[in-house]
């Protein structure tokens, strides 16, 4: 469910052995930006992220040498959620326009998976 007056994103993300899930998001250009993801196992069931990692980057073109890093935290581990943000400031940094990105999580084991990948449009600022 997204909340439009305060531009926040809140969304579930279904873990499975399958591609990542594909969720677009927007961003205003000099605003601080936030999104919320709960990741479940197949089971719709919350995934327990103790002592898992995660790392989430946003690029111009997949192929892109730079990219932009979003801090990740975690709300709650036991129940699965992270949150994706960037300051007003990073997102200052970022030229209009479209996007990709990706959330890749790493178990306490050392495998990877990618839960969400998609779009990012990056609209302008004006104040």
């Amino acid at each position: 469910m997204i909340s439009n007056p305060s531009y926040k994103y809140i969304r579930r993300v279904f873990l499975c052995l399958m591609a990542a899930i594909p969720i677009n998001l927007i961003i205003e250009q000099k605003a601080d930006f936030e999104a919320t993801f709960t990741v479940t196992g197949s089971n719709n069931v919350a995934l327990d992220l103790t002592n898992y990692t995660a790392e989430a980057k946003i690029k111009k073109h997949y192929t892109s040498s730079s990219s932009t890093n979003f801090g990740v935290s975690f709300l709650s581990r036991a129940d699965g959620k992270l949150k994706l943000s960037l300051s007003s400031f990073a997102t200052s940094l970022l030229k209009p326009g479209r996007y990709s990105y990706d959330i890749l999580i790493t178990s306490p084991g050392g495998v990877k998976t990618r839960v969400v990948e998609g779009q990012v449009t990056v609209t302008p600022g004006i104040s």
